[in-house]
């Protein structure tokens, strides 16, 4: 037995302790009674964090020296750490997944940008981007992608990492668990927002002619992902929220479709547009390609507090983002009980030297309040995008204690 296998052996031990306490499976109903509108208490998350600036105590460096076998590593020793440090709602997958090996060709532009960083121990960057698209014939360089899948690239992955934990952990096989529509991001990546953002108002016709265009290229991709059997209908998270859920329908004779998987879509860059512009642009896309899912959950760091009545054009939503810009009390009272609220607190609130608790208190007591007032049947709070805790690792474990004491009082 060579050193890397021993080091996840050892790991795995401790995540199936984990794995199979009854904390875990009580995470996993209240996922479920939140997403199916039936809630017990809201639901804690705590996602994309800057790992470098609260590893304590070093249980988050990776020591294995196989590329293939540190990203499992990664992912237990990730798990782990959650629960130790940040004991908020977070479920602790029943196996190893192992991706397929998808491959993806086809575009025919490369993203241009620049990026500045103001920590070295964070992914969060700023990025400037190069207009490639501002002449109307640059669309014509996109090409349609082509899926392939390399079946014999994915059993040897499967079969090493069942070999060395397979009889201490599940390890299954896992796909495209999710119908991701999020195609104005992708387009500011081509344009920069800015040049995105005039066009709407200067040249309509090209911006429709540009939405078009990704929303075409990302159909087609999941389109061949559906018709060679790559999807996957278990989704234990759907972008840092909880994605369990009784109310999609189970895959006939095993074969998962789009009906048997959430869609999500989003237009963050449409933050500062108008509802109708934002109804022509992009929810009139979202109907035919998001919304042909069994349940749809809508938007992500955009506020939709005066936009709720065109988002619910979308077939079978069921999750509407509420973020840190939106008026909570507009969006839950217009909400209520007909779908998930899925709050994002203000990750600024751990950015600084010092957690401000009383202020922490008002923001997510404001938030908990609007939704008992309002009847809201299914709320998750997530606290995302956390770019950088001042180096100061007790912001995020105090902000996990803090919101979870809240949630379990409501």
């Amino acid at each position: 037995m060579n050193n890397d296998v021993k080091i996840l052996r050892g790991l795995a031990y401790q995540y199936a302790e984990a794995m199979h306490s009854e904390r875990n499976a009580r995470i996993k109903q209240l996922y479920i009674a939140s997403n199916d509108l039936h809630m017990i208490r809201p639901v804690v998350c705590i996602d994309e964090i800057p790992w470098g600036q609260i590893n304590v105590d070093g249980s988050m460096d990776c020591l294995c020296e196989d590329d293939g076998l540190r990203g499992v590593e990664w992912g237990m020793r990730e798990a782990l750490f959650r629960r130790k440090y940040l004991p908020v709602d977070t479920y602790i997958n029943e196996y190893i997944g192992v991706q397929r090996a998808v491959h993806v060709t086809g575009c025919g532009l490369e993203v241009e940008e620049h990026t500045i960083a103001s920590e070295t121990d964070t992914s969060i960057v700023s990025h400037e981007f190069t207009d490639l698209l501002a002449l109307e014939d640059a669309l014509e360089q996109l090409q349609m992608p082509v899926v392939t899948y390399d079946h014999e690239k994915t059993m040897a992955k499967f079969n090493k990492i069942g070999e060395a934990i397979g009889d201490i952990l599940p390890v299954r096989l896992c796909g495209t668990n999710v119908y991701y529509n999020s195609e104005w991001d992708t387009i500011a990546r081509y344009r920069g927002v800015m040049p995105l953002l005039m066009d709407l108002y200067d040249r309509p016709e090209h911006s429709h002619a540009v939405a078009q265009k990704f929303f075409a290229l990302v159909a087609s991709e999941f389109a061949q992902k559906e018709a060679l059997g790559l999807l996957d209908s278990d989704a234990p998270r759907l972008h840092c929220t909880p994605g369990f859920t009784e109310d999609l329908p189970a895959p006939t004779d095993g074969k998962v479709t789009r009906k048997n998987l959430w869609g999500r879509g989003t237009a963050q860059a449409f933050g500062s547009v108008s509802p109708d512009m934002h109804d022509a642009f992009d929810i009139q896309y979202q109907i035919a390609t998001t919304g042909s899912c069994g349940l749809v959950y809508y938007g992500c760091c955009e506020p939709l507090h005066n936009k709720i009545d065109i988002v619910e054009k979308i077939p079978n939503l069921r999750k509407i983002g509420v973020t840190p810009w939106a008026d909570v009390d507009v969006a839950t009272e217009i909400i209520g009980g007909r779908y998930v609220v899925s709050n994002k607190p203000n990750p600024a609130a751990v950015a600084v030297a010092h957690l401000d608790e009383d202020e922490l208190r008002r923001e997510l007591g404001k938030t908990l309040a609007a939704c008992k007032r309002n009847g809201v049947r299914g709320l998750d709070i997530t606290l995302k995008d956390i770019s950088t805790v001042h180096h100061n690792p007790q912001n995020l474990f105090r902000w996990a204690q803090i919101a979870m004491e809240l949630a379990e009082g409501y």
